[in-house]
């Protein structure tokens, strides 16, 4: 009886476990082809709608697409078609932040989010520039929706991407639109204000001054330091009287920083999807004449520094016209964004560009005085005046709708109106605050702007004039652009819409009741800094001050050169003329100059203890460089951070403890020849402490970590097991549910460097020491043949989770490793892996 019952019972357990396996075959197939049925068809021919002639697609091993077109119509489109193929997820996600619509897919989330986005009003103003818009541009960009909407004439669901099959479970309703003009402009506005943000630091130091005086404020904002590199040193332009520096216009800073920590919220919330970036992040480019270079043309060198993300923000192609001419003009190869057509970064047969961001002061906030009796007026010059307002529905997936009220004055939305809790924040009426205030945001992204007519004149620019003209519309994200040509010239520009400020220079709120504040116009392109052909041949841009003299405001929080001056160095020292393999070493260079200050001071510290002397020990010969595998950059980094916590965290508010970036380099650099600086003192212990003693325990501190962390011997520690880099889908990648996101996400990776070494890949040390923003590209490009121009970028092209191209670029761009960028069409051709034929229907 037993033996039976034991046979039941093993019989039992085999089918379940027979079920069990058939289950997960089954399962794992299903999964498979979900997985599998939204990789892009790569070979063979399709029939389109709307396409006038036959497109062919060549894609490389790495996944690039090169497209041969016979007229700019099907160029584009063919360009929409792959974008959608390989990133329509990423492309619709982008889009909906454009027009604050996350709730659409994302629900009640996502609600407080949709209202700081609508607040902003970036679709409204994407409207107004279709309404004003040329016939050919016009053209250009439905072709390109044209083709991202042919693709999703044959594909739904998870067809398209992976996570629609996951947000079919959450929002089963949801059904991706047509894409239209419009959601290829929003995604210029996002952009413009990741790279923008400076209002940030108005409302930093604004709140900041409720428990600092205006001098500790501007100690922790320094003046540019005179020992840096500016990007246009020669530039003599004589100077206007400096405008003081505002810090006393709203003495009342208890009443109003309540209404500028309440924007912080939404504002906190919209970067946890787009990333951090705005103040402080930046990118790296310069270019080099052939006077200085082994080739004997000039090469040119760009990595934009930007949030890590899944897929990356960029999307590598080459645009082909068979036969160049009036009616395709277009030979350009480079990186895009997907959602907008030509290319951004790149080159094309005759010239070459690259960009970094300005950090260009184009954001004020005003304070503006409401009418107690009519909320919807506000005060201009003694007179009441009726704001704009405007109703914006918002939908919300599978719940009602919800309508907001936008309110806008004569400088733009009212952003205090996204907080729930503005009406605790009325305050009796003092002599420079009004009883009942708002707070409004004027920004030039929030007028109508010409930037999309700028890329396609860039790729068709066949000179440095041509590239001038190209360059005038690009009058938002405003970059420092560097530029090569085959002729041997070599450039700058910087283009955009920088106000003229009747007073002040944006550093603070301002009153918006008076015209004192107000904006008079814009400088004029013609007077914007530019240089051709300079006599160092050379010209390094890294977020840095442009010139010593300029009688204009661009910002007063430039990015603090620290990049900058390395790479000048790399580029003035080199003893021999420069090759594209010294670009290379510029561009994976990892010196610290931070340490460079500090480690003198800290080796002049007397330690008793054996095991901190062991420790000390390790950055006696340290070359400063801040390598994966290097012990003396891991204890050095986890020190930089326990030193800016030991001196600040006393006296400043969480949300704006030091992140460890460039700024703070700059205030540490004044500090520490003060030692006996009130800042060294915490303030929450009884004796006084002075800067040797901070050193001292922030190092001790330091190795306690390291040993805790890592091991007990020194010689073990790791900057790159500290240092990790995980790379996340930005929606369904921070789900919080853990199979979701091991579906999306891939990592973690172990990297060199920090956010202001060259090779920028940034932690922050009110965070963790994980990597929070990279070099998204590198590239290098030689113009004496353009066959040998190399780029990567990370993670890889596809969008699509378990695509071969899905994360096939990290472990290249961790090794600082490049591939070609293959150029001439037999140099295509003889490293095509598919062929994908686009004909007429």
């Amino acid at each position: 009886m037993k033996s039976f019952r034991k046979r039941r019972l093993y019989q039992g357990l085999k089918i379940t476990v027979i079920m069990l396996v058939v289950l997960s075959i089954l399962l794992l197939g299903f999964l498979s082809y979900t997985v599998r049925r939204s990789f892009p068809v790569e070979n063979g021919a399709i029939a389109l709608p709307s396409i006038k002639s036959e497109v062919t697609i060549k894609r490389d091993q790495w996944g690039i697409p090169h497209i041969y077109a016979s007229n700019a119509h099907d160029l584009f489109m063919a360009q929409g078609y792959i974008h959608a193929q390989d990133r329509f997820w990423q492309m619709d996600f982008w889009r909906h932040i454009g027009s604050g619509r996350l709730a659409e897919m994302f629900g009640a989330s996502q609600v407080e989010t949709d209202k700081y986005l609508r607040t902003m009003g970036w679709g409204r103003v994407a409207q107004q520039e279709i309404q004003q818009m040329d016939a050919g541009m016009k053209a250009d960009l439905q072709a390109y929706a044209d083709g991202v909407n042919a693709y999703l004439q044959e594909h739904q669901g998870s067809a398209l991407s992976l996570e629609y099959a996951v947000l079919q479970l959450l929002n089963p309703g949801y059904k991706p639109e047509p894409w239209q003009i419009l959601h290829s402009l929003t995604w210029g506005k996002v952009m413009a204000y990741d790279l923008g943000r400076n209002f940030q630091s108005e409302i930093e130091r604004t709140i900041l001054l409720k428990t600092l005086t205006p001098a500790q404020v501007e100690e922790l904002f320094p003046p540019y330091p005179p020992n840096l590199p500016v990007i246009l040193p020669d530039l003599q332009a004589q100077a206007l009287p400096e405008k003081q520096l505002i810090t006393t216009v709203i003495k009342e800073v208890d009443e109003i920083a309540p209404v500028l920590q309440s924007i912080n919220k939404p504002m906190m919330a919209l970067e946890k999807l787009i990333g951090h970036t705005g103040v402080g992040i930046g990118s790296n480019n310069w270019v080099i004449s052939g006077e200085r270079t082994a080739t004997g043309k000039p090469i040119l060198a760009n990595d934009p520094h930007l949030a890590v993300q899944m897929p990356s923000i960029w999307y590598e192609v080459a645009l082909h016209c068979i036969k160049k001419s009036a009616d395709c003009p277009y030979e350009v190869s480079g990186f895009s964004f997907p959602g907008m057509l030509g290319v951004i970064v790149g080159h094309s047969d005759r010239i070459a560009w690259g960009v970094t961001n300005t950090q260009g002061d184009v954001m004020d906030l005003y304070i503006e005085k409401i009418n107690p009796n009519n909320p919807n007026q506000y005060e201009v010059n003694g007179k009441w005046v009726d704001m704009q307002v405007l109703p914006e529905t918002i939908k919300v997936a599978g719940k009602k709708s919800i309508v907001q009220t936008v309110r806008y004055t004569r400088h733009g939305p009212i952003l205090s109106d996204v907080s729930p809790n503005l009406k605790q924040f009325n305050q009796e009426s003092t002599k420079n605050l009004p009883k009942n205030y708002a707070v409004a945001l004027r920004w030039t992204a929030l007028e109508p702007s010409q930037l999309a007519y700028s890329i396609p004149q860039i790729n068709r620019a066949q000179n440095w004039q041509e590239f001038r003209t190209a360059a005038s519309k690009f009058d938002i994200a405003a970059q420092n652009l560097v530029y090569a040509d085959i002729e041997g010239n070599i450039g700058y520009q910087m283009p955009g819409k920088f106000p003229i400020r009747n007073q002040g220079n944006g550093r603070y709120p301002v009153p918006g009741w008076t015209d004192e504040y107000e904006w008079q116009s814009y400088i004029d392109f013609e007077k914007l800094p530019q240089s051709f052909n300079p006599a160092s041949g050379y010209i390094v841009t890294a977020n840095n001050l442009i010139a010593n003299q300029y009688p204009y405001v661009i910002t007063t929080d430039w990015v603090y050169g620290y990049r900058a001056k390395r790479i000048v160095d790399m580029i003035t020292q080199q003893k021999q003329q420069i090759s594209l393999k010294d670009v290379e070493k510029i561009q994976g260079d990892n010196l610290n100059l931070n340490a460079h200050n500090l480690v003198p001071i800290l080796q002049n510290i007397p330690f008793n203890d054996s095991r901190l002397q062991a420790a000390q020990n390790l950055l006696q010969n340290w070359n400063l460089q801040l390598e994966i595998q290097s012990s003396a950059s891991a204890l050095f980094e986890v020190f930089w951070k326990h030193l800016l916590i030991d001196t600040f965290h006393d006296q400043l508010p969480k949300e704006y403890f030091p992140d460890g970036g460039d700024r703070w380099y700059a205030v540490m650099e004044n500090l520490i020849q003060q030692p006996n600086s009130n800042w060294w003192d915490n303030r929450q212990t009884s004796k006084v402490e002075n800067r040797d003693q901070i050193f001292r325990q922030a190092f001790t501190k330091a190795v306690d970590e390291l040993e805790r962390l890592q091991s007990k011997n020194p010689q073990s520690w790791n900057w790159g097991k500290l240092h990790t880099i995980t790379f996340r889908n930005a929606t369904l990648g921070k789900s919080g549910v853990a199979p979701i996101e091991a579906l999306f996400n891939r990592g973690s990776f172990t990297t060199s460097g920090n956010g202001e070494t060259v090779n920028a890949n940034r932690w922050r040390a009110n965070q963790s020491f994980e990597v929070t923003d990279i070099p998204s590209l590198r590239m290098i490009v030689d113009l004496a043949n353009l066959d040998n121009s190399i780029a990567i970028h990370a993670p890889g092209q596809s969008g699509h989770a378990f695509h071969q191209h899905y994360d096939d670029m990290i472990e290249p761009w961790r090794k600082l490793e490049y591939h070609p960028m293959l150029w001439q069409q037999q140099t295509v051709t003889a490293n095509t892996v598919a062929k994908l034929q686009l004909i007429p229907q």
